[in-house]
């Protein structure tokens, strides 16, 4: 079904709350835990960090080497990202020897990348539909 072209039919007409749902979502939801996740995303949201979750996810687990010749990027700049997706709690490492292994801290952050990505692949289904 197509989107209306003026956004004046995305709104509700009259002023009707729900005032048992408001106060349970009000006492449910922690601001706490929604800066936590805003942040998550807002770290997600950068292509080459994308990227590097998306190759995580697809592979289990990438060297440095292996990352920035992904993203064709240099080893600084790769490892920059790496970097700021542990510090997310997103991604984890291990070293072996002289190599650094990355891969996706769980499987929640697994999910979520699959999930984004097969939404994504859903959507460009539907675009060329259409």
């Amino acid at each position: 079904m197509a989107e209306p072209k003026d956004a004046t039919g995305d709104v509700c007409e009259v002023t009707c709350v729900d005032e048992e749902k408001v106060k349970r979502l009000q006492e449910t939801i922690d601001d706490r835990e929604v800066d936590r996740m805003a942040t998550m995303f807002k770290g997600l949201a950068d292509k080459n960090r994308m990227k590097i979750m998306l190759a995580l996810a697809t592979e289990g687990e990438l060297c440095v080497c292996d990352t920035s010749n992904i993203l064709g990027a240099s080893i600084a700049s790769t490892s920059h990202h790496l970097r700021y997706l542990r510090k997310l709690g997103l991604a984890k490492y291990r070293k072996e020897g002289k190599l650094v292994f990355y891969s996706l801290d769980d499987s929640h952050i697994k999910d979520i990348v699959t999930l984004a990505s097969d939404h994504q692949h859903e959507l460009t289904v539907r675009d060329n539909t259409n």
